[in-house]
């Protein structure tokens, strides 16, 4: 499982994470929705490790971020927005390495080649990661996470620049991993594929919680039946710039 509790951060005085507290279970596709500066990436880079929390603990699978940091990692894969690929290296190469860090060769060795033709990256595998498209270094980053034993997957807009079979693709792979008991954490601006996609979804809006729960649960708490994920997602982030309509704890209790 994924833990995160009353999770803050803050730079030069701007608090970007707020308090912020939920759960993903296993078995799970889980998004992160808000508008932009909501905290979504700052939470997941938290999480991740990239950033120290200023109080706050992260618990992932059985193990806390903080004092079990290299067994807790282990359980990680991290697909970021912006993918930032070592340029000297080959895409194969990528992947391997990925392997050795996690001591995860003999899965490196068995399913390199399935993940590089599923991607369509075959054909550029010897090619160095400097050389290739957006969507091809965010295929990369795809397939890096792919190759090793992960749990926990924590995925920051994965699909933008990502053409429709790559998607397709992935969001399969995303039902197939979920289906196998792990933990997924999706953030994303795309509200109909969260829709489709997402067991339920947390809402976050200036740096904190602003509500959660599956697509039901939040048509009842915007009194929308029958609304879409996006139609709901405008009136709940439209009614917390109300300060005379506060909105109301997550609806969702695991």
């Amino acid at each position: 499982m994924l833990v995160v509790e009353n999770l803050t951060k803050s730079f030069k005085g701007f608090r970007a994470v707020d308090g912020v507290s939920f759960r993903v279970e296993p078995g799970e596709i889980v998004g992160l929705l808000g508008p932009n500066g909501a905290g979504k990436t700052t939470t997941l880079r938290c999480i991740t490790g990239i950033l120290k929390p200023d109080t706050g603990r992260i618990q992932i699978g059985e193990y806390d971020l903080a004092t079990q940091e290299q067994p807790a990692k282990r359980q990680l894969a991290f697909i970021p927005e912006l993918p930032n690929p070592y340029e000297l290296l080959t895409v194969r190469e990528h992947l391997k390495l990925v392997a050795m860090c996690y001591d995860t060769l003999p899965i490196y060795e068995q399913h390199a080649d399935e993940l590089l033709q599923r991607y369509e990256l075959a054909d550029k595998a010897n090619a160095l990661a400097g050389t290739l498209s957006k969507g091809m270094k965010q295929k990369l980053a795809i397939v890096c996470a792919l190759v090793h034993d992960a749990k926990v997957f924590l995925c920051d807009e994965p699909l933008m620049g990502i053409d429709p079979r790559g998607q397709y693709t992935f969001k399969s792979d995303l039902q197939r991993l979920r289906d196998t008991g792990c933990v997924i954490l999706v953030s994303t601006h795309q509200l109909d594929t969260a829709e489709r996609l997402c067991d339920r979804v947390i809402i976050m809006h200036k740096g904190r919680l602003l509500t959660e729960g599956t697509l039901s649960e939040l048509q009842q708490r915007a009194q929308m039946d029958g609304s879409t994920l996006e139609e709901v997602f405008l009136r709940l982030t439209e009614e917390s710039e109300q300060p005379h309509e506060p909105i109301s704890a997550p609806l969702h209790t695991p």
